[in-house]
């Protein structure tokens, strides 16, 4: 019998961002298509900002009772579940006949992404080359920044020149993600010795090492400010777009959009050598420069602000992101990473979903500069609180181990 073909490190390596970068571009893919789906069917920014905190919902149900699984498991099994629960998700959206579908996708995308976010991050760090686990974390933002920037951009594209603007996207989405579930077939299955040492696995089990609590804590901080970021951006940027800065080009906004995630792409690069701590501190000052242009774009129907705004709220997410993970991965025992990251997910994941969902009922009640204006003063404050997390002497390095980036 022929033995089972299995991925080396090197192709288990890119594998592993892809399914890293599939959590975002399945998050933002149908940013775009909520104004559309609001003309068409006379929807309620509640009803469409309620669409995308289904989303974060469903991602904090699934890493409460799997968010561990994958150290049990292995990182291939649990992979593969979630990439199939996110095509089943895709999939519902292509062939959606009212909002109903669209809410059981988007259930069935957070489902996905929360199996896989955290083995795919955890895989990223195991499959880098010896001396190189620091690198996992540029690419673990680089992966995150290149699938907004395809859900965004590509997207865009789609919905405003191509054929079916509410369906192709989606059709084009689902043939992407049964390539990385073909590919993550092949991953490595955990070894014998792996299996033996593995964590016992209960649902909800889900626990950080009291030793790493005060970098957890910051990492958390850093990782959740940048995903409400995130939120008001992918929740909001259309309709900001659309309704305050006057622009009802899909492709056009969806390029807006795009610049946040190319800029996050080039800043975690760019980026990489910066110590954990001093990342998290820089996100946060840039993030809250970044609400505060956004915020004079909505009042000027601007659209040059709003591009620049955009920019600097990417560099934001990737410094905090990129920051966070780096304290992470430098600090958490193995047989705890995924879990570790799993509970720094499920925090960000929730608080995306309030405030996509507390933003959409403002803007509905209220208006939607009301919406801005709270959420930007809101994330803002985040954002700097973790900057002051992540000051000097709130963080300190654990005996023996080093963040990558700190010479």
């Amino acid at each position: 019998m022929t033995a089972r073909r299995t991925l080396g490190r090197r192709a288990s390596f890119h594998v592993a961002a892809a399914v890293v970068a599939h959590t975002l571009w399945t998050s933002a893919a149908p940013a775009l298509t909520y104004p559309l789906y609001a003309a068409r069917w006379h929807l309620t920014p509640t009803v469409t900002t309620g669409m995308f905190a289904v989303y974060p919902v469903a991602v904090v149900l699934t890493l409460l009772l799997f968010g561990n699984l994958s150290d049990r498991l292995g990182r291939r099994a649990v992979i593969l579940a979630g990439v199939a629960s996110s095509l089943a998700g895709v999939g519902l959206f292509a062939v959606a006949p009212g909002v109903a579908w669209l809410y059981a996708g988007r259930a069935f995308m957070g489902i996905g992404v929360g199996l896989s976010a955290s083995p795919g991050t955890a895989a990223l760090v195991e499959f880098s080359a010896p001396g190189q686990q620091a690198r996992a974390n540029v690419v673990a933002t680089a992966a995150t920044a290149f699938g907004l920037g395809m859900a965004t951009l590509a997207g865009g594209a789609l919905i405003q020149y191509a054929p079916w603007p509410l369906r192709l996207n989606f059709i084009v989405l689902f043939g992407v993600l049964a390539a990385v579930f073909a590919f993550a077939w092949f991953l490595p299955r955990p070894t014998a010795e792996q299996r033996a040492n593995a964590t016992p696995w209960r649902p909800g089990a889900l626990a950080v090492p009291r030793a790493i609590a005060r970098v957890f804590a910051t990492a958390t901080a850093a990782v959740t400010a940048g995903y409400v970021l995130g939120a008001l951006m992918l929740s909001l940027g259309g309709q900001i777009a659309r309704d305050l800065i006057g622009s009802s080009n899909a492709l056009v906004n969806g390029a807006v959009l795009a610049l946040f995630a190319i800029v996050t792409g080039v800043t975690a690069v760019f980026a990489r050598r910066l110590p954990g701590p001093r990342a998290v501190q820089s996100g946060g000052v840039v993030a809250a420069a970044a609400l505060a242009l956004l915020l004079l774009a909505a009042s000027e129907h601007a659209l040059l602000p709003f591009l620049a705004a955009s920019a600097l709220a990417g560099a934001g997410y990737s410094l905090l992101f990129l920051g966070g993970l780096t304290l992470v991965n430098a600090h958490a025992p193995a047989a705890h990473r995924a879990g570790t990251l799993s509970t720094i997910y499920l925090v960000g994941y929730l608080a995306m979903g309030a405030t996509a969902l507390s933003l959409g009922v403002v803007a509905t009640h209220w208006g939607l500069r009301l919406a801005l204006e709270i959420g930007a003063s809101g994330i803002g404050a985040a954002a700097l609180a973790a900057a002051g997390l992540a000051l000097p002497g709130l963080t300190p390095a654990l005996p023996g181990r080093q963040v990558p980036g700190q010479t």
